[in-house]
């Protein structure tokens, strides 16, 4: 009984954790529950458990529109997005052999709530990574890695095709097919230096980080743990 109730929780928080892409495509669905995929297969490396496509994309070869629905398990509302891409048709499955370029900075997702939300983000103009150069029949594969907050990784993918910008095979972008819901917001990921590299100590660098985090909330409730030594203390004084 009680097993049979755990597997019915974690595959409903498996399913409200996903990540969709919108536009302009989607290698396929990867969060379907059944004898082979139990949980679905997000968190596969690179491209959640699923193989290339063989219809893929038209994407413009100076950078275009990305859309998706981020989701995330119940009691997360927050996450980090990376937007990465892969070149070519030489890595497992004919896909690429990595997908270690990044196109956009990495950003935070807030939610309205923490109950898993399906809202939808748009970035209008993703650009090519630095330096990259392609042309009209290159293939590749866009890749969104969603990093919740207790660390689990999502990974989903779209295989694109190159095309020049004003080819007719694109789909138009609009309103209806990449937008940002109201109710779904973004941050800048920020870090704080607290030992830059071949500098300092590490050890004691890290127990003073570990021990500001730790104290930094605390405030005067830090200390009521303390209270019954203390006063008994006064107790045997008196």
């Amino acid at each position: 009984m009680l097993s049979s109730t755990l597997f019915c929780l974690v595959s409903a928080a498996v399913a409200s954790a996903h990540t969709i892409i919108t536009y302009p495509g989607w290698r396929g669905n990867n969060l379907i529950t059944n004898e082979t995929w139990p949980y679905g297969m997000q968190w596969m490396y690179p491209c959640g458990g699923m193989n290339v496509t063989t219809n893929r994309t038209y994407w413009p070869t100076n950078g275009g529109a990305l859309a998706f629905q981020p989701g995330w398990f119940q009691g997360h509302a927050t996450a980090f997005v990376y937007v990465n891409m892969g070149f070519g048709t030489d890595g497992p499955d004919g896909g690429p052999a990595n997908m270690s370029n990044p196109v956009v900075p990495p950003f935070q997702i807030l939610g309205p709530t923490k109950n898993p939300y399906p809202g939808t983000m748009c970035l209008p103009q993703v650009p090519l990574p630095p330096n990259m150069t392609v042309k009209a029949g290159d293939h590749a594969t866009i890749q969104i890695v969603e990093l919740a907050i207790h660390g689990a990784s999502l990974f989903s993918c779209v295989d694109i095709e190159f095309v020049e910008p004003d080819s007719p095979k694109l789909v138009e972008v609009n309103e209806s097919n990449c937008f940002n819901s109201n109710d779904i917001g973004f941050a800048d990921i920020y870090t704080l230096t607290v030992r830059a590299s071949g500098q300092g100590n590490a050890t004691s660098d890290a127990e003073s980080l570990w021990y500001y985090r730790k104290h930094r909330k605390g405030g005067i409730f830090q200390y009521i743990g303390w209270m019954p030594i203390v006063l008994g203390g006064l107790w045997v004084l008196l």
